[in-house]
C-alpha cells in the first residue's frame, strides 16, 4: 500500500469542498495523520480554483472525534492551529473523507479563536442542517475547546514529534 493519501473535504449532504494529497505519518483504527508538503496543490470544488500552499502541515483526522487538527509548520516549530468542526473522519486505503462543519478554532499568534461563524450560519440554511447537528457542532466546539485546555491528545505533543519527518531543508 501506498503512503500517499488524499484527503476529501465534503460539505453536508457530501458535496464535494475541496482536496489534497498527503504523506501518511501513522494510522490506526481510531485516527490519522499525514504530513502535506510544501507547494501542494488544494483543488478547492467550491471555489472552483486550485490554490498552491506554501508551508508544511502536519494534520491529524479522527475517525471518532468531531474535529480535525492542521499544523503549520515554519522555522521547525507549529506556526498555527487550524482545527476544524466536522462529522468523525472515514478512511480507506487511498483517501480520507470528512464533512467540514464549517466552524473552525484556530490559534493564531498565540491567541485560540472561534472564526467563521458566519459560514456555520449561513450554511446551515443552504444545506439544511438538522437542529439536532448545529447543537452538536457547537458541542463539539466546546469538547476541542476543553481537550486543547487540558493538554489531551492530539494536543499533548503527539503533532510536535512528527515535525522531525520534515526535510531538513525546510526546517
Amino acid at each position: 500500500m501506498s503512503n500517499q493519501i488524499t484527503i476529501k473535504a465534503l460539505k453536508y449532504g457530501n458535496h464535494k469542498h475541496y482536496e489534497w494529497t498527503s504523506t501518511v505519518l501513522e494510522r490506526t483504527d481510531t485516527y490519522i495523520i499525514v504530513l502535506s508538503e510544501y507547494g501542494r496543490k488544494l483543488h478547492h470544488h467550491t471555489k472552483q480554483t486550485v490554490f498552491t500552499v506554501n508551508n508544511w502541515s502536519i494534520e491529524f483526522f479522527s475517525f471518532d472525534s468531531w474535529f480535525t487538527v492542521s499544523a503549520d509548520i515554519m522555522d521547525g516549530r507549529i506556526h498555527q492551529f487550524y482545527c476544524n468542526i466536522n462529522e468523525p473522519a472515514k478512511s480507506s486505503p487511498y483517501e480520507v473523507t470528512f464533512v467540514d462543519l464549517d466552524l473552525d478554532y484556530v490559534r493564531r499568534q498565540g491567541e485560540w479563536l472561534v472564526v467563521d461563524e458566519d459560514e456555520f450560519l449561513v450554511n446551515a440554511v443552504k444545506y439544511a442542517y438538522p437542529d439536532s447537528l448545529i447543537q452538536q457542532a457547537r458541542n463539539e466546539l466546546e469538547h476541542l475547546r476543553q481537550r486543547i485546555q487540558d493538554n489531551t491528545f492530539p494536543f499533548d505533543g503527539t503533532i510536535e514529534r512528527f515535525i522531525s519527518c520534515i526535510p531538513e531543508q525546510w526546517v
